[in-house]
């Protein structure tokens, strides 16, 4: 049990923080768009990523530079295209919705999105695989217990970040929430997509 906590602890420590998907769980959630659905491939992703670096994959993933440049550059190319998406919505007042409600964006894109947002950043296999994996790593025979309240708290937190936001949907009633939230979001990208380009992965 007490392994577990630990996990539990540590997990939430990496995640609880202000990042790119953690900022589009936030969107969607006060859009009420496709909640569910995002919340499950972020918490699907990590769990994977984690019962990967558990069993020990985080060796591999440090010794391919190569591939975490490739994702590097790729992720901050995303996030640029994101983040402008969003300055544009926020630009223009005629593009935002004052009702969150409706769900006028496809589910696949939604997926998409949130995929594409947590596999193209290479911090998150850094964080996830090598780091995680190490420090489960240490505990021997329990690594896995460890592993499973790393698990847990993601399932925890985007659970509750993704359920949680629907209650600033009253406040975002106001078209001009919606312009001060785009305009976060898209700064959240650009700046996420800058440190990207750069600072190299695992640097100081």
């Amino acid at each position: 049990m007490l392994t577990l906590l630990t996990g539990l602890a540590f997990g939430l420590s990496l995640i609880v923080a202000i990042g790119a998907q953690n900022t589009f769980v936030i969107q969607q959630g006060v859009r009420g768009e496709h909640v569910g659905a995002v919340v499950a491939v972020c918490i699907a992703s990590d769990v994977l990523l984690i019962g990967v670096g558990v069993a020990g994959a985080g060796a591999l993933v440090a010794a391919a530079p190569g591939l975490l440049t490739v994702l590097r550059l790729a992720g901050a190319a995303f996030l640029l295209g994101y983040g402008a998406l969003a300055l544009r919505r926020a630009w223009r007042p005629g593009a935002l919705r004052a009702d969150p409600s409706g769900a006028a964006v496809p589910l696949a894109s939604v997926v998409a999105t949130a995929a594409a947002l947590t596999w193209l950043n290479p911090h998150v296999y850094l964080d996830t695989v090598v780091l995680l994996g190490s420090v489960a790593a240490a505990h021997g025979a329990d690594r896995w217990w460890f592993g499973a309240g790393a698990a847990l708290g993601s399932v925890v937190w985007f659970t509750v970040l993704g359920r949680g936001a629907r209650l600033l949907r009253p406040v975002f009633a106001r078209p001009g929430a919606w312009r001060v939230l785009d305009g976060l979001v898209a700064l959240v990208m650009v700046v996420l997509a800058v440190q990207l380009v750069v600072r190299p992965v695992g640097g100081a």
